[in-house]
């Protein structure tokens, strides 16, 4: 009996865990999700200092510069310590501002088709009936369509621009926020706190808005992580291509494309943005598989 008055007395006096500190000691348990975000953060950050970190200017041109190695060559220099391209651009700086150019496709491809497939998966789930047919179609329409050979023949007839890319992603990329928001909104329509809202007169809009579409945005925002992924790989296929970003801008898949022609006695000039592509995709799939983790049914508290 005293220890039990002991005991309870000892945890009333305990201090409180801040709810901020107990989100961050959760997050800090998943190892795939901190070194995922941490490498992305890097990246993020070197993206939006690339005016002040790049030592050279990424469009200039020296044809007497040109193809120098990386400064772990013999003829290497620490002027352009990863080397220049065919028309004698730094590496580094290119490599940097490429970075940004693959981010912002990356987001806005994914801001844009998260709308649209967000939007069309909780009516067709909402609704149901002859709109959940209809959107149905169209996801299945969709999915039947591989989107590499679309998203080649349509920037073939409209032409590649950055701007061409990123709606063009955009537009192609939005079946699985689709399909995930469509199931979960049929697993949460008969919910009682929504039939809370209907009987306390709340319109559909605020019940989409308001009551579904926050109970639902951890899953979609592992699609998200995924979707940017694939969007970014997407790009760097199509700029290989000569269909995606064009010259002078300093896109990964250019810069592998540019350098194709010197692989095999250069090979360093489609290693560095390769490696580049990799790590970034690598970092967001990661943060992807974390936050799938994070939400999942049975490491919630």
């Amino acid at each position: 009996m005293v220890s039990a008055t002991c005991s309870h007395s000892v945890s009333q006096h305990l201090p409180e865990i801040p709810p901020w500190r107990r989100a961050i000691n959760r997050w800090l348990g998943y190892k795939s999700l901190m070194l995922g975000g941490t490498i992305l953060l890097v990246i993020a950050v070197i993206a939006l200092l690339a005016p002040w970190i790049a030592p050279q200017d990424p469009y200039a041109q020296d044809v007497m510069q040109r193809m120098i190695p990386p400064v772990w060559h013999d003829q290497g220099s620490w002027e352009h310590w990863l080397g220049t391209d065919k028309l004698g651009r730094d590496y580094f700086s290119r490599l940097l501002y490429g970075a940004r150019i693959s981010l912002v496709i990356g987001l806005a491809a994914v801001m844009i088709s998260g709308l649209i497939g967000t939007t069309l998966g909780i009516v067709a789930g909402y609704f149901g009936g002859r709109t959940d047919a209809v959107i149905s179609y169209l996801i299945t329409t969709r999915l039947a369509m591989p989107v590499i050979l679309v998203a080649l023949a349509m920037a073939s007839l409209v032409g590649g621009s950055l701007q061409v890319v990123i709606i063009l992603l955009g537009l192609l990329l939005w079946d699985r926020f689709a399909v995930v928001a469509r199931a979960t909104t049929q697993q949460l329509r008969e919910a009682e706190f929504i039939a809370a809202a209907k009987v306390l007169g709340a319109s559909n809009y605020y019940i989409l808005l308001r009551e579904l579409l926050p109970n639902i945005l951890s899953p979609l925002i592992v699609v998200a992580t995924l979707e940017m992924a694939h969007a970014i790989l997407l790009e760097a296929t199509l700029s290989f291509l000569g269909l995606g970003v064009q010259p002078p801008l300093p896109s990964w898949g250019l810069m592998v494309a540019e350098g194709k022609a010197y692989m095999f006695f250069q090979p360093w000039v489609i290693g560095i943005p390769g490696i580049a592509l990799m790590i970034m995709v690598l970092a967001i799939n990661l943060v992807g598989d974390g936050l799938r983790d994070l939400n999942a049914p049975q490491n919630r508290n």
